[in-house]
């Protein structure tokens, strides 16, 4: 995964005492990761979904409740999504594709690691948008080449951010954000045991780094 840029606009401001700011409860926050450094089984989550088959390559998929903190917890409402392939890959374009619900699953991730981390360090943001693309070659999933990894080859996201610090400052919560986000960790063909993508990540000065490097595996025609 590639940050191109990270365009920013600030007043800086003094720093704030931790309040609740951008929608974000802020002293919660930090009560939540008190008691898990405390008891660290709070961290071990569960989350689980439903896929059911409807016709062709359009599916639905429902959010099911989910285990964390100690206990069993039911969704606030109730989250249905469909998922197909577009007419030129063989589906009806009832929903998006299922790769194109991992570049909103990992903009929305990084996105809210942004609003917690820019509460907690007392920054007040005026906006935040992510611009996610992702390149991938359809040989491998076609089962057309053994030497094309069947995701993506490369993934780009473009940050613009506003908020009341100074641009250093909102760089460093956007890069802290990409450091802990989980969908960006989470490997690629887990039962496959396939690696992540090889994924890198560019600051508009142009410094670069880089994680997930190797060869995937094919699931094959």
């Amino acid at each position: 995964m590639e940050t191109n840029a990270v365009n920013t606009e600030s007043t800086p401001k003094p720093r704030r005492e931790k309040v609740a700011m951008n929608g974000v409860d802020v002293p919660t926050l930090f009560a939540t990761i008190n008691a898990v450094g405390e008891q660290p089984e709070l961290a071990k989550f569960q989350f689980r979904a439903t896929n059911r088959w409807v016709r062709g390559t359009h599916s639905r998929t429902r959010i099911e409740g989910f285990s964390g903190a100690g206990g069993e917890h039911e969704q606030t409402q109730d989250f249905v999504y469909d998922g197909d392939h577009p007419p030129v890959l063989c589906g009806k374009g009832n929903a998006p594709t299922p790769v194109e619900f991992l570049l909103h699953a990992i903009a929305g991730c990084i996105t809210a690691g942004i609003g917690n981390i820019a509460s907690a360090r007392g920054v007040e943001l005026e906006s935040v948008e992510c611009t996610v693309e992702g390149d991938l070659d359809a040989q491998g999933l076609l089962g057309l080449s053994d030497d094309v990894r069947n995701g993506y080859q490369a993934l780009r996201l473009t940050y613009k951010i506003k908020g009341d610090a100074d641009d250093a400052t909102l760089r460093k919560i956007v890069a802290q954000s990409q450091a802990r986000s989980a969908v960006r960790f989470t490997p690629v063909g887990l039962s496959a045991g396939g690696p992540a993508v090889p994924a890198s990540v560019a600051s508009e000065s142009g410094a670069t780094s880089e994680w997930g490097r190797g060869s995937a595996r094919r699931c094959g025609r």
